[in-house]
C-alpha cells in the first residue's frame, strides 16, 4: 500500500467583512445589510431626525454645500436611499441639471419615492437600483459624486469609491458625509452610552428591532477614521482631499476633487 504523504496545498481562505462587530463571509455581508435596510425602510427618515434630535437635516444641507454644485451639473447620489441628499442637489443644479439616486435597496428607494413626487424637484431626479461597488454608469458622466452614510454598509468601501472616481469627469468633486467617533473624550463615553443603549432601545420601540440599530453604531466603530479614511482616498487618485468634522466628531465632510 502506498501512502502519499506528500503536504496538501492549503485551501484558500474564505474572503471576510465585517457587518458591525460580526466577521462574515463578504458574499454574506451585502444580504444581511440588505436585510437590515428592508427592517427600517418604512421609518428610516424619521429614526433619523430622532436620534440625532434634528441635527442629520443639517449635517446634509452643510454637506451638499461644500460641494459647490453648479446649474447644470449632473450629480450621482450613491446609496442614495430616501433621496435626501438627492433633494438638496436637485434645488442648486436648477432645471437643467440632473441627479441620479443610485441605491441597491428598492425598499429604501420607494420610501423616499413620496417626497420626490409631492416637489416641484421630481422632473431633475432620476433613480437607478443597483450595486455600488459596480456602478452601471459610463467613465466620466458625472460632474460631482455625493454618498451620505452609506458607504461603510459596502463590503469592500474602497471599491465603492473607486467606481466614484472612475464615472466623475475629470474636476468633478466627491463629497462623502459619513458618521465617525467624537474627538472629546468625555462626549465619546456619553455617546457610547447612547448609542449602545438609547438607540437600539428606541429601535425596538419604533421599528420592532433592538438589532438593527445595535448595527448602526458598531458600524460606526468598526469603520475608517478621518485620517485613514482621507489617506485612502488620495491612494485612489483623489487630490485636494480635506474633511471637516461636525458636532465634534459624530459626522464627517469628506471632499475631493478627480484630476
Amino acid at each position: 500500500m502506498v501512502t502519499d504523504a506528500s503536504p496538501k496545498p492549503p485551501e484558500p481562505e474564505t474572503p471576510t467583512a465585517y457587518f458591525g462587530y460580526r466577521r462574515v463571509a463578504a458574499s454574506e455581508k451585502g444580504r444581511l445589510v440588505h436585510r437590515h435596510f428592508d427592517t427600517v425602510a418604512g421609518k428610516y427618515d424619521l429614526m433619523n431626525t430622532l436620534l440625532s434630535f434634528g441635527m442629520h437635516h443639517l449635517w446634509k444641507w452643510t454637506a451638499v454645500r461644500m460641494l459647490k454644485l453648479k446649474p447644470g451639473d449632473r450629480v450621482i447620489d450613491v446609496c442614495g436611499g430616501t433621496a435626501d441628499l438627492a433633494i438638496r442637489a436637485a434645488q442648486a443644479v436648477g432645471e437643467t441639471g440632473r441627479v441620479t439616486v443610485y441605491d441597491i435597496n428598492w425598499a429604501m428607494m420607494a420610501a423616499g419615492w413620496p417626497k420626490v413626487v409631492n416637489s416641484s424637484l421630481a422632473p431633475r431626479i432620476d433613480y437607478i437600483q443597483g450595486d455600488a461597488e459596480h456602478l452601471s454608469c459610463p467613465d466620466a458622466s458625472f460632474d460631482a459624486a455625493m454618498v451620505g452614510f452609506g458607504i461603510r454598509n459596502l463590503t469592500r468601501p474602497e471599491a465603492g469609491f473607486r467606481e466614484i472616481f472612475r464615472v466623475l469627469k475629470p474636476g468633478g468633486a466627491m463629497m462623502c458625509l459619513e458618521f465617525s467617533k467624537p474627538k472629546t473624550a468625555w462626549f465619546r463615553r456619553l455617546y457610547d452610552f447612547y448609542s449602545f443603549y438609547v438607540m437600539p432601545a428606541v429601535g425596538k420601540i419604533m421599528v420592532g428591532s433592538w438589532d438593527a440599530y445595535t448595527y448602526l453604531p458598531e458600524s460606526i466603530r468598526m469603520f475608517s477614521q478621518p485620517e485613514e479614511l482621507s489617506a485612502s482616498l488620495e491612494t485612489i487618485g483623489f487630490t485636494r482631499v480635506r474633511y471637516r468634522r461636525l458636532t465634534n466628531g459624530i459626522a464627517v465632510i469628506y471632499l475631493g476633487v478627480k484630476p
